[in-house]
């Protein structure tokens, strides 16, 4: 049963240190505000929440932080957390695509939001150690028609067991009951739903993949050692960018019975995702037709499901196999 007070398990400097990896749009920053409000006024803990994010648009990354500590230990640290106790991955792609699992030592748990079992995980991701759970929880939140954030924390405190899971729901039902009361019962179901539904394994240090250490970024050029007159040295192109990682669980999939080739998706597509080839037709004539679906240029937005008046194109959960 959980302490009010009492934080059981914490690191060198007295901390828990959480640290929640996504993308904008999924409420990762939301979810760590309403885990520290639970931390500060259900258990009587000191906690801190804060972001980081770039440009701060949906599709791009955000990292999300969360730290407690005990009321005898002053929490005066707002700097981001390098070495977390527990690590939250709203989305898979995020950990391929993104360093996430810096500073991931093998005493730390790591939540990710996948179809895939432990074992897969851990290889898609390469994770060096530590304690493994798996939740479909896009899959849930499009059942109870909420976002993923209030699914994670769920998992959250199931690996938070020292954690009193009343506190985290209150939390959850104060943050829709007033804007958004017809969303509370929702997400409740899938919070339950999220600590119920977990999947778990530890995996020790074998050596299979490596330890990374965190490294804090550091720009290539500053005040003093930009080049003169602005130039820039590394221009832009998206030719080689991953957009995986802004997808949120769907993706267009291409049924080319149904396909008439009229080029509408590819008029639509804000990224040329769209893989047309030429080829000769019963009439002799030259003409394109659509191959494929490029996915590492894809970001979801689906709008090529909505101009697709053959029906051709049509919104499906992602799965391993077609990922990039």
């Amino acid at each position: 049963m959980a302490v009010r007070g009492v934080l059981p398990k914490k690191n060198d400097r007295g901390y828990y240190d959480i640290r929640m990896e996504s993308i904008g749009g999924m409420g990762a920053n939301l979810a760590g505000k309403i885990l520290a409000e639970a931390g500060v006024l259900g258990m009587d803990w000191n906690g801190v929440s804060f972001a980081s994010y770039g440009s701060e648009k949906k599709g791009t990354p955000v990292t999300a932080y969360v730290r407690f500590c005990e009321p005898s230990h002053e929490l005066r640290d707002g700097s981001p957390v390098e070495e977390p106790n527990l690590l939250v991955v709203f989305h898979e792609n995020v950990a391929v695509t993104q360093p996430v699992l810096q500073g991931i030592k093998e005493n730390a748990i790591v939540i990710v939001n996948t179809p895939g079992t432990p074992d897969e995980v851990r290889d898609r991701i390469r994770l060096h150690a530590g304690t493994l759970y798996c939740v479909d929880a896009s899959k849930i939140a499009v059942e109870e028609k909420v976002r993923i954030n209030t699914t994670l924390l769920g998992t959250v405190v199931r690996a938070m067991d020292f954690m009193d899971k009343e506190s985290l729901k209150d939390a959850i039902r104060k943050t829709f009951q007033h804007k958004y009361p017809k969303l509370v019962e929702g997400n409740l179901r899938a919070f339950d739903r999220g600590y119920e539904e977990a999947q778990i394994k530890t995996f020790p240090p074998d050596g299979k993949y490596p330890y990374i250490p965190y490294h804090r970024f550091e720009p290539k050029f500053g005040y003093l050692t930009a080049p003169l007159g602005g130039v820039l040295q590394t221009p832009g192109s998206t030719v080689e960018k991953d957009l995986s990682v802004s997808r949120e669980g769907f993706i267009p999939v291409l049924d080319k019975e149904k396909c008439v080739n009229c080029a509408e998706c590819d008029s639509t597509c804000p990224d040329q995702c769209f893989v047309w080839v030429r080829h000769i037709d019963e009439d002799g004539k030259e003409k394109q037709f659509l191959d494929h679906i490029d996915y590492m240029h894809c970001k979801g937005c689906l709008r090529c499901i909505l101009v697709c008046k053959p029906g051709a194109l049509t919104a499906e959960r992602e799965t391993a196999d077609l990922k990039v």
